[in-house]
């Protein structure tokens, strides 16, 4: 015969032993490691739940801004290469006029005498005649080759000898704007994307001005296209015949949505 299990009473069997065991405290103790359990249970469910979604929706974030920079470096390789080839140089400005000296000629006078005292002063109205005229003419190429001068500063180029370069090439460029652009808010939530071109201007010492929309998409979108710009650094200056001069320059940035 096979022996029936001794029977250990547990540590509520012993508390209420000859007592009412219907009572709601014996029933209370009886489940209390089981609603222990579950409540720690639930308890590191929910602490889970707030520590893992955050780190999930950042990371899908990240994610997403990687992918929205490696479009932008796309875009800006294939426009790059669907452009088309740059007009021939403008011709050089014209030498600055060569300063001339004039001379007024006197026509004589024919008469039956000529005092000594009349030719000495006739001689010295030739002189001054002569000093007169050739200070007008001086001053007068003098200007207008300082008015050369600021034109030749003012110039801004479209294709020169040596064209400007950012630091490190293009791909640098096309790096550095990736990095720095922020897709704004207002643009995502209304699925606003597009390509916007910007043009500036490259000085003569490698900074950047003048910047403007040559095409633009949206308010939102142009402006942050123009901020990224204005934080270009300085560039490699272009130069024509080996004089550093201003070029004009054209960046097209891509805004586009996943």
């Amino acid at each position: 015969m096979v022996q029936d299990k001794q029977f250990i009473p547990t540590f509520d069997d012993t508390v209420f032993e000859n007592r009412n065991k219907e009572y709601g405290a014996y029933q209370i103790r009886k489940k209390y490691n089981r609603v222990v359990l579950i409540s720690l249970m639930i308890g590191i469910f929910i602490l889970g739940t707030v520590v893992i979604v955050p780190y999930i929706r950042a990371s899908n974030q990240a994610r997403q801004k990687a992918r929205d920079a490696k479009e932008v470096i796309a875009e800006m390789a294939n426009d790059l290469q669907k452009e088309e080839a740059p007009p021939p140089p403008p011709p050089p400005p014209p030498p600055p006029a060569e300063q001339q000296t004039v001379v007024k000629y006197v026509a004589p006078v024919i008469v039956d005498s000529v005092k000594v005292e009349d030719q000495s002063k006739l001689l010295i109205s030739d002189e001054q005649v002569s000093t007169t005229v050739n200070k007008e003419v001086v001053e007068v190429v003098e200007e207008k080759h300082e008015e050369v001068q600021e034109k030749e500063e003012q110039q801004v180029f479209v294709v020169v000898e040596e064209m400007p370069e950012f630091p490190g090439g293009e791909l640098a460029l096309r790096t550095y704007i990736a990095k720095a652009i922020v897709y704004p808010t207002v643009a995502q939530e209304n699925g606003i994307q597009g390509k916007v071109f910007v043009t500036f201007v490259v000085n003569k010492d490698g900074s950047v001005s003048n910047a403007k929309i040559a095409r633009g998409v949206d308010a939102s979108l142009d402006q942050e296209a123009l901020r990224v710009v204005s934080t270009l650094p300085k560039w490699k200056p272009g130069k024509q015949r080996g004089v550093p001069v201003r070029v004009s320059y054209t960046v097209p940035i891509s805004f586009k949505l996943q």
